[in-house]
């Protein structure tokens, strides 16, 4: 990772892109402090989807009901 302070980076912009397509990852600096991250742009990322499980995950009706028996493990735990 390189790093650059903003005038670096506005008079050698081109230079830095070419470098990032290439695989290089720069963090842009003002005054001393990191404000950004210059990482090569990945368009094979999908987003992600929402429904992607439907129809493949189940919950039982009874998911949030509570069993007494487990609760009063909780409550009195044995010695």
């Amino acid at each position: 990772m390189k790093f650059v302070n903003t005038h670096q980076a506005k008079s050698q912009l081109s230079r830095i892109l070419h470098e990032v397509e290439q695989g290089e990852e720069y963090v842009v600096a003002r005054g001393g402090k990191p404000v950004a991250r210059l990482v090569p742009y990945n368009a094979g990322i999908k987003p992600p989807q929402p429904d992607k499980w439907q129809g493949s995950v189940f919950i039982a009706e009874d998911f949030d009901e509570v069993d007494d028996q487990i609760t009063g493990l909780f409550e009195n735990p044995p010695l």
